[in-house]
């Protein structure tokens, strides 16, 4: 099986389809499924993956973090008849998605898909409401004309059913437990960013409006308001608004920025609690990852974040936007120990079932499906 992925996100950058996209193509080299990835370039790429080819791209005006890719249609037209895949795999729906949809029409090659971001949700953060319809109606095609299209949570399923997308399938997200333990050096995180507080309190996201920034940041000033010198937070991750919240805070809170996933397991697991106000994630791979680490998770009772906490059991839920339901959630926690350990067994143990392996795997077997779906279809056409 040769299969070839279209992106508009991909490592170095530093988000969720990213994360997940660079863990599956590290799945099949390991697994020895070939595989050509095609990503636009990023001004911090050091590619030396000669699987991945990297297109000419620009920043995006209101999210330079984002890029918007520039293709040589004849380069990728002759990547593709090169390798030959026996399957396309668009990822995105944007410039890379639409590029991969026209040469699977063009060479007649089996094309799925994946829906990772609630692109919807995130227009009322921009005041951009009156696009909805359209980008609705745009997504929709887009998809529709797919063989298939994985979602990442149940919730996000029941919303683009109501929406009238087709062939839809779940393909969950997993965690490293290996590598996001609770087995984190508290004592050496205390140190590193100079915390004397008795709880650490931990946000890890980019610092962008849709991920409700807004809310973290008042849940922050709720919180310190009540017990200042009991609590510290680490904000890891980076993004347009960083520099408003740097300029906010500047007593209790410390900003790392983005850090390797390695340190920020430690991050995870010296921390008390992880707190995550964002209503708009398909699913909340951070959430799983601080859960992995035996750290509860007070998240927004919304998106796929509603299908990976069980409210009391490893974690709590609360209505988004409401700062106070979060302060308040937060308060109970840290003043009841046992309650919190509790929590943080459940959710390790959660964490523990959710193995990347066995979901990558029941994705390659449904790549297989529609490999079988297409022989089939052409046999019946050959009679």
């Amino acid at each position: 099986m040769k299969i070839a992925i279209f992106t508009d996100t991909y490592t170095p950058q530093v988000n969720g389809v990213a994360k997940t996209l660079e863990r599956l193509t590290n799945y099949l080299h390991r697994k020895g499924i070939d595989y050509t990835l095609f990503a636009p370039q990023n001004v911090k790429d050091n590619n030396e993956n000669n699987h991945v080819q990297k297109m000419k791209s620009i920043p995006l005006a209101v999210y330079p973090e984002c890029r918007l890719a520039l293709p040589n249609l004849h380069f990728v037209k002759k990547k593709l008849e090169h390798f030959q895949p026996d399957l396309i795999h668009v990822a995105t729906p944007f410039t890379m998605g639409l590029l991969g949809k026209y040469y699977a029409t063009k060479l007649n090659i089996p094309l799925v898909g994946s829906y990772h971001t609630d692109f919807d949700a995130y227009l009322s953060y921009y005041k951009m409401e009156f696009l909805s319809p359209v980008l609705w109606n745009y997504l929709r095609w887009f998809h529709n004309s797919l063989q298939k299209t994985f979602v990442p949570s149940l919730e996000t399923f029941k919303q683009l059913k109501e929406k009238q997308f087709h062939h839809l399938n779940v393909w969950s997200r997993g965690v490293d437990c290996n590598l996001f333990n609770a087995k984190g050096n508290d004592a050496g995180i205390r140190q590193n960013y100079s915390i004397t507080a008795k709880h650490i309190l931990t946000y890890a996201e980019r610092l962008a409006p849709e991920k409700d920034i807004e809310t973290l940041q008042s849940v922050i000033a709720m919180v310190n308001e009540n017990g200042a010198n009991d609590v510290h937070w680490l904000i890891a991750g980076d993004g347009p608004l960083a520099k408003e919240m740097k300029a906010r805070f500047n007593k209790n809170v410390t900003f790392t920025g983005y850090i390797k996933p390695e340190r920020l397991a430690h991050v995870y697991a010296a921390s008390d609690l992880m707190v995550f106000p964002s209503a708009t994630e398909t699913f909340g791979n951070v959430v799983l990852e601080s859960m992995a680490c035996g750290t509860p998770v007070i998240g927004a009772n919304a998106g796929g974040v509603k299908n990976i906490i069980s409210n009391t059991k490893n974690g709590l839920l609360c209505t988004s936007k409401c700062p106070h339901e979060f302060a308040n959630a937060i308060h109970s926690l840290l003043e009841d120990q046992d309650a919190r350990q509790r929590m943080g067994i459940a959710a390790r143990h959660y964490a523990l079932s959710q193995s990347w392996d066995n979901i990558f795997a029941r994705l390659v077997d449904k790549y297989a499906d529609v490999l079988a779906h297409q022989y089939v279809e052409l046999s019946k056409a050959n009679g």
